[in-house]
């Protein structure tokens, strides 16, 4: 786990943070506050403008945390984010030590029990949001192609439920992510995946070859027993609220927007079976 620095006046070069930040809010139940944050609201330059959460695209570490105590402003708690790797392994972000870090460690999805707020850092692969409101459990994924040839999602919801979850009662929202209709990948490619997740099978508009991952990830959350299962068909390409890398990260860097959630209501589960890197 990689310590941060702190933000605002009494960290040397550091940047100070805005107060609050503007989230699309999505409905995870009651006592859960969860949504995606756009490219509004933060304090880097060009190309990152502004909002800009990740720490691995060459904006500056000092603007990219001050943005992201911008985002634990909003939310109220801490928000935990981990280094995605494009695998399948989860994080119990309750086994992390109290206090702001960089990332709990390398993973693609977070899961945890209430009090703690969760984020998934995204620029055209699919963020996962998910909560268990009865039991006060959340979790989040990063689901890219190799996310969904892999069933990160699925590992997830493994995890929510050896904390304690009931698969029926989870919720999970499909956020802003590059459609089917934009995301043109060469044929085998979309051979090999769509053997594996049908439903990601898809093409442009023009007629080439494509893939549809919000559609695989939906379709691999409701076979993991999640009966409730929001997408939102946001595609970031399209949408310039949202940073995309095929739009503006070809030639030039470009930010990542977050997923976050967090349950803050009274309900507390204990510990299940799973414990610390699942899967």
């Amino acid at each position: 786990m990689t310590r941060s620095p702190g933000t605002g006046e009494g960290a040397r070069g550091a940047t100070a943070a805005p107060s609050h930040v503007p989230l699309v809010e999505v409905d995870l139940g009651p006592g859960v506050r969860a949504g995606f944050t756009t490219r509004a609201g933060g304090t880097s330059p060009a190309p990152w403008a502004s909002l800009d959460l990740g720490l691995g695209v060459g904006d500056d570490p000092g603007r990219v945390r001050a943005n992201r105590a911008a985002v634990s402003a909003t939310l109220g708690e801490p928000v935990r984010f981990m280094t995605q790797v494009h695998g399948r392994g989860v994080l119990v972000a309750d086994d992390a030590p109290p206090g702001v870090c960089d990332t709990l460690g390398e993973a693609d999805a977070l899961v945890a029990t209430s009090g703690h707020a969760l984020g998934v850092l995204v620029a055209d692969c699919v963020p996962v949001l998910l909560a268990d409101p009865e039991r006060g459990l959340v979790g989040c994924a990063h689901a890219g192609r190799r996310g969904v040839e892999l069933d990160v999602v699925g590992a997830a919801v493994d995890a929510l439920v050896g904390l304690g979850a009931r698969r029926d009662a989870l919720r999970a929202v499909v956020g802003p992510s590059v459609c089917g209709s934009c995301y043109e990948v060469p044929e085998d490619m979309r051979a090999g995946v769509a053997a594996q997740v049908p439903q990601t099978w898809a093409q442009t508009r023009a007629g080439t070859p494509a893939l549809d991952l919000p559609a695989g990830v939906a379709a691999q959350l409701l076979a993991a027993g999640v009966r409730r299962v929001e997408a939102l068909g946001v595609c970031t390409l399209e949408d310039e609220r949202f940073f995309s890398h095929r739009r503006d990260g070809r030639e030039t860097p470009t930010g990542r927007f977050a997923g976050v959630v967090l349950h803050r209501g009274g309900a507390r589960t204990a510990r299940g079976d799973a414990d610390g890197r699942v899967g």
